[in-house]
């Protein structure tokens, strides 16, 4: 939609504004809080316009103006300036999201914790599909004295890491060797699939490492066991919601945790996945009971697979620039992290 350039600058200043307050603006702040080169007069005429284009809205009688969904679309698609993120944050990120690896449920469960600390809003982050899992490849990391992190992938990309026993006998050249067996013979198979005669050329090719074969095929039980669901959904700093002024009332904020504690639900709020990073404002969200909100989600990946989706939830009155770094920057690093790059 095309707007003069007048209209732009009063509309930009009313969602800056509203966003660092959270009150009503009118014509004569506007003019004093922001050097636009005209007065209180003739921003009230532009804002008039404004408001008949759908852009603002009055919240009630006798107040100033507030943005409208539309209002906040077209600023984060025409009028935001990108916001860098801080070197503190990026520090802060590269250094938790590196911390917790063994486990992936561990690394998105603070991932989702990571973010709800930085934005101050609630984080909702959709793990990989679990279910009908096939065995893709493995490698093995030398972790510490008679421990190794197992690193799996499976067909569908996702990645799991989990520390296992394998004794301190067991040379970095044997453990390649069990892992080119086991990505040799289960390559494409389920659990189900893993037969007597399979099992049987798996322990007579490694005869000699009978233990960690067993270890392995502990642990390959759980990870590609059939029965372990669909993705699960991670929820981050949901109190956070409650100090920001749109959810004073008690019975909105009942609503939303209501649809907190539905997985189902939430993953509509995240699921197709839209690759990259997406801004969803208010009425554009498919939950009703989250129209009075905003999401700020990106997809990250294994391997080029996508795989999962993490989200930011606040007011549509957010600071979206800084929001968009940080969840931009977050999926970069848990994209990095699965895939192995820094295990």
């Amino acid at each position: 939609m095309q707007m003069d350039e007048r209209k732009r600058k009063i509309l930009r200043a009313i969602v800056l504004d509203y966003i660092a307050t959270a009150e009503p603006i009118g014509s004569r702040t506007i003019a004093r809080k922001f050097d636009l080169g005209v007065s209180p007069a003739t921003i009230r005429n532009e804002m008039a316009d404004l408001e008949d284009l759908g852009f603002i809205e009055q919240p009630y009688t006798s107040a100033g103006r507030i943005p409208s969904d539309a209002g906040y679309r077209y600023f984060v698609d025409c009028l935001m300036d990108p916001q860098a993120l801080s070197e503190e944050n990026k520090e802060t990120i590269e250094r938790e999201s590196t911390k917790r690896i063994h486990e992936i449920q561990e690394v998105i469960s603070h991932t989702s914790k990571l973010l709800s600390e930085l934005t101050n809003l609630t984080s909702i982050v959709l793990g990989p599909h679990k279910g009908k899992s096939t065995f893709g490849k493995m490698h093995f990391l030398p972790y510490q004295p008679g421990q190794v992190i197992m690193v799996i992938v499976k067909e569908n990309g996702a990645v799991e890491n989990h520390i296992i026993d394998v004794g301190e006998n067991l040379t970095v050249e044997e453990l390649q060797h069990v892992a080119e067996v086991f990505n040799q013979k289960m390559r494409g198979f389920s659990l189900g699939q893993v037969n007597r005669s399979l099992l049987h050329e798996i322990y007579s090719e490694l005869s000699r490492q009978r233990h960690l074969i067993d270890n392995t095929l502990d642990m390959l039980r759980t990870i590609l066991d059939d029965h372990e669901g669909d993705e699960r959904i991670y929820l981050g700093g949901t109190l956070n919601l409650l100090n920001q002024p749109e959810f004073k009332d008690l019975s909105k904020v009942k609503t939303l945790f209501k649809v907190f504690e539905e997985n189902e639900s939430l993953k509509k709020l995240l699921h197709p996945y839209h690759e990259g990073l997406n801004v969803t404002i208010g009425g554009e969200n498919m939950l009703k009971e989250f129209q009075d909100c905003s999401l700020i989600s990106a997809t990250y990946k294994v391997n080029g697979i996508t795989i999962g989706a993490v989200g930011v939830l606040g007011p549509t009155r957010m600071d979206y620039a800084k929001v968009i770094a940080i969840v931009d920057c977050m999926t970069s690093s848990l994209t990095g992290v699965l895939t192995g790059r820094r295990l």
